[in-house]
Order: C-alpha cells, then sequence, then structure tokens
C-alpha cells in the first residue's frame, strides 16, 4: 500500500505537520510513505499514480492555500484529471496558519473540492474538539476542532517551537485513520 504526502512549506512548520502525518501512516502494517515537498522541481506523476491514497498538506496564507499547492494542482489536469488517474484513490488534508482560525477551512475545502474533481475519496477526522475532562482517550486531540482535516496553530516562531503536540498528535491520527481506512479499501 502505497501512500504520498504532498505538501508545500513555507517556514518549515507545515514540513513537521507532513512528517506527523507520516508517522502515523505509518504505523499500518503495509504501509510505504512517501513525503513529497514540492517546489519549483518536476512532480512525481507516476509516484502518485501507483499511490494508494493521496495526503494534501499546505500552509494558509491569506485565507487559501499556498501559491506551490495551486500550481501543483493546476499541473495535474494534464497530468491526472484528464484521465481520471486518481479517481477512487483516498485522500486526505492538512493545513495550518499563524492565527487559530487564519480561514484554515477555507484551505481544506479548497482541497477537498480538488480531490472531488479528480474522483478522489476524501477523509475526514473522526474526533471530537479537544476536552481533557472527556474520558477518551483521544481527549487531547483536534484542538482546533476540524472534522475536514487536521489544522494547526502554527505562531511565527520557528518550526521547533510551534505547531504544538496536540496538532502534531492529531496529524499523526490523520495519516494513522487514512492508512487504516486505505488498507480496508483497497482488499
Amino acid at each position: 500500500m502505497i501512500i504520498s504526502i504532498v505538501y508545500d512549506s513555507g517556514y518549515g512548520h507545515t514540513k513537521k505537520i507532513a512528517e506527523a502525518v507520516a508517522k502515523g501512516a505509518k504505523q499500518i502494517e503495509g504501509a510505504d510513505v512517501n513525503i513529497i515537498h514540492i517546489g519549483e522541481e518536476e512532480y512525481p506523476w507516476e509516484t502518485l499514480e501507483k499511490s494508494d491514497a493521496i495526503i494534501f498538506g499546505s500552509p494558509t496564507y491569506n485565507g487559501s492555500i499556498s501559491a506551490k499547492l495551486k500550481t501543483f494542482f493546476e499541473a495535474s489536469t494534464r497530468a491526472a484529471w484528464m484521465d481520471f488517474k486518481w479517481r477512487n484513490k483516498i485522500t486526505a488534508g492538512f493545513t495550518n496558519s499563524g492565527a487559530y482560525s487564519g480561514d484554515k477551512l477555507n484551505s481544506l475545502i479548497t482541497m477537498a473540492l480538488f480531490a472531488a474533481q479528480h474522483g478522489m475519496v476524501w477523509v475526514g477526522l473522526d474526533l471530537h474538539p479537544a476536552n481533557p475532562d472527556n474520558p477518551l482517550p483521544t481527549k487531547d486531540l483536534n484542538n482546533l476542532g476540524s472534522w475536514l482535516g487536521a489544522m494547526a496553530h502554527s505562531l511565527n516562531d520557528s518550526p521547533e517551537v510551534t505547531p504544538g503536540e496536540s496538532d502534531l498528535k492529531t496529524a499523526e491520527y490523520l495519516g494513522k485513520r487514512v492508512a487504516g481506512i486505505t488498507s480496508r479499501f483497497i482488499k
């Protein structure tokens, strides 16, 4: 089972989240995880076509995904969308910004709509919002209360400081959830 994490990271915060997602995905037996930082290089279309799941990540800049992820999305039209090469692949998303809201939901909606146009199957979070009084073992996850994907609050500090532990554990949970669903889906 191949899971690819495609992300952009301007300052290193989103990279840290991508690594947490990968850590979670690797907890499922048989998961082979690719972490793909997009930039100016060629996009790994063949790797993505062979993937069973693709998870997207981006910082939220000015209320939306980064320009680099948007460019990647647009380039996928010829590389994947025309022939529906990503149809029925499992997918999910994660984002972060310096504000608690920062309009991160719009970034996740953008990713989900992109995935829908490719015929992909979106996986969200199945977590209650964080609540230290909740008896569930996941009581400290989903600090920002998102269900569409993982959100993180990354202050303008260095990535060694933020995002916080709860947000990273939520990203790890998302990676494990996607890998677990993918393993059941490809049988």
